[in-house]
């Protein structure tokens, strides 16, 4: 068996008062070495991007703001600039160090978190959501409306408390 910590979108343009303890938590997490691999994902927003364009948002455009707020030092960094982290660059990964299992955690559920786990489950990898190491900016009731949908799109086996 060789797993994956994927931590999506961990960075101080997501921080506020309802995803601040989650960092401590992924970090604790990661330390436990429960995962052969780590990698963290980082959201890149621009001036030209459809988010900045037609959702005005704001967030990621800075270099402050696209920093992941933990040590990422000895861990694999991939750049997206969509919701899902799902693309060339991590299949490669999955590929090359013949990955088994997904477990997803970070920012954020409703969108990044679900987005990524319904593309890995539609391409047949064997993904989990860690529930309690994901959160939302906007707040726990749509981390668990996320959450909710999770468990009937890709199985509540899927879901991970």
């Amino acid at each position: 068996m060789n797993n994956l910590l994927l931590v999506l979108d961990l960075q101080k343009s997501f921080i506020n008062d309802n995803t601040k303890d989650l960092p401590k938590k992924i970090e604790q997490l990661i330390k436990l070495g429960q995962y052969d691999h780590v990698v963290f994902t980082r959201f890149i927003n621009s001036e030209n991007s459809i988010w900045y364009q037609r959702l005005n948002y704001r967030g990621c455009l800075s270099e402050e703001d696209k920093e992941i707020i933990i040590n990422t030092e000895n861990y694999t960094v991939m750049d997206k600039k969509f919701y899902t982290a799902f693309n060339d660059q991590l299949i490669h990964y999955i590929m090359n160090n013949h990955i088994d299992k997904i477990y997803l955690c970070g920012l954020e559920t409703e969108c990044c978190v679900l987005k990524t786990a319904l593309d890995l489950f539609e391409n047949e990898y064997e993904v989990y959501v860690l529930e309690k190491y994901c959160a939302c900016t906007h707040g726990k009731e749509r981390h668990d409306n996320a959450i909710k949908i999770l468990s009937t799109t890709i199985g509540r086996n899927s879901i991970i408390m």
